[in-house]
């Protein structure tokens, strides 16, 4: 599991990123945000957890978890966001599956 937490300048309270938001919403914002790129069909959960964000699921490629992870940061600067997202096993088995 990896924590970051994203630092930007100060921005205005309206504004997406800004202090003056209340987590929910924001981390509302990120689930329709995710929902709308091509990583809505992957299943990939956004939870508050005492004051930060455990982001939570299963992505096909490293590439897909970080590009979530970066959308993540986007949205939710300043917060802390633990990422418990795991990378499938694609590759094809190396021998046969003995059953008993």
């Amino acid at each position: 599991m990896s924590e970051h937490t994203a630092d930007h300048a100060s921005r205005d309270p309206a504004a997406p990123g800004g202090a003056g938001q209340n987590v929910e919403y924001r981390v509302a914002h990120l689930r329709d945000r995710l929902a709308a790129d091509d990583m809505g069909e992957l299943g990939v959960r956004a939870e508050v957890r005492s004051g930060a964000v455990m982001l939570t699921g299963t992505v096909p490629s490293s590439h897909c978890r970080d590009e979530i992870l970066r959308i993540a940061q986007d949205e939710l600067a300043g917060l802390t966001v633990h990422c418990d997202i795991v990378v499938a096993e694609t590759n094809a088995p190396d021998h046969t599956e003995e059953l008993a």
